[in-house]
């Protein structure tokens, strides 16, 4: 797969989800390999005040930053919308030990998706993340991205909360299979 030049185009939004989590302390990214956040991602590994764990699934990153936050840090987990339906146990952690948790997804299964495979979990995201006790806000355009992910992370932090920002596909753009 590759994915068009509007879609991989540098845009100010994908710069700006790096900045306000580095602005909101954010010492710990977590994070499976996903081309939406590739970024977010090259900048916190090149960050030497940001330790970037590569998870070999998404719901590790919940207890790492479990274990970040009681060690006094904060940390935030980057994955795909598909990535959400392995965390749905996992997310009672955050729930039942009110612990703050940070999440920053990118959609699939969304608008213009190439991939059937992806359809189920990304038509379910938002409602399976809420039924977890997740509060959720999507970003489909570029200016929505930082004010959303802001207050997520105000929320998370300062409130003890699990809070997700839906970074939608229309935002990202739209992928397609190359043959």
């Amino acid at each position: 797969m590759t994915i068009p030049e509007t879609a991989t185009a540098v845009a100010p939004w994908r710069d700006e989800v790096f900045a306000v989590l580095k602005g909101a302390g954010v010492k710990h990214v977590a994070y499976v390999p996903d081309a939406g956040h590739a970024t977010a991602i090259r900048l916190a590994e090149a960050d030497p005040d940001i330790n970037a764990v590569v998870l070999t699934t998404e719901e590790e990153g919940i207890g790492y930053l479990a274990g970040a936050w009681l060690g006094g840090e904060r940390g935030a987990l980057l994955m795909q919308s598909s990535g959400v339906g392995n965390c749905i146990n996992t997310l009672a952690l955050p729930a039942v030990a009110r612990l703050p948790l940070l999440m920053v997804v990118t959609m699939r299964g969304d608008w213009a998706e190439f991939n059937n495979w992806q359809n189920p979990m990304g038509q379910a995201t938002e409602a399976a993340l809420r039924l977890m006790g997740v509060m959720t806000w999507r970003a489909d355009r570029p200016e929505d991205v930082g004010p959303l992910l802001r207050g997520a992370a105000t929320m998370a932090f300062e409130g003890d909360a699990a809070c997700a920002v839906l970074l939608g596909q229309r935002l990202i753009g739209e992928k397609e299979w190359v043959k």
